[in-house]
């Protein structure tokens, strides 16, 4: 699967209650729960990922959907279209598939 240089990792997270510490950035976050093993590696994600639905990536976003850490994987597949696939992000299981539209 090929990966565009620069891919897009985002964790949407409350925000610091005052008083509070500063919020992690975003990625040490994201490696905070891969190094716990909450989550899989990327890398691992698009490796699954590939033998399910080839393409080419164009951007990644790690989120929270109903209590669930979510991949939402924007990839352009071998036929030209644009999708999105997300992912459990503990079991890489794939959750949705949808196309996205030309907007």
């Amino acid at each position: 699967m090929k990966q565009l240089p620069a891919i897009i990792l985002a964790m949407l997270l409350p925000s610091a209650v005052g008083g509070q510490q500063e919020p992690l950035p975003d990625f040490e976050l994201a490696q905070g729960a891969v190094e716990r093993g909450e989550i899989l590696p990327l890398a691992q994600i698009l490796r699954l990922l590939e033998g399910e639905h080839p393409g080419t990536v164009v951007e990644v976003e790690l989120e929270y959907s109903d209590g669930t850490r979510v991949y939402e994987v924007e990839l352009i597949t071998p036929d030209g279209r644009l999708i999105e696939v997300d992912m459990d992000a503990a079991t890489g299981q794939v959750l949705k598939v949808e196309e996205e539209d030309d907007d």
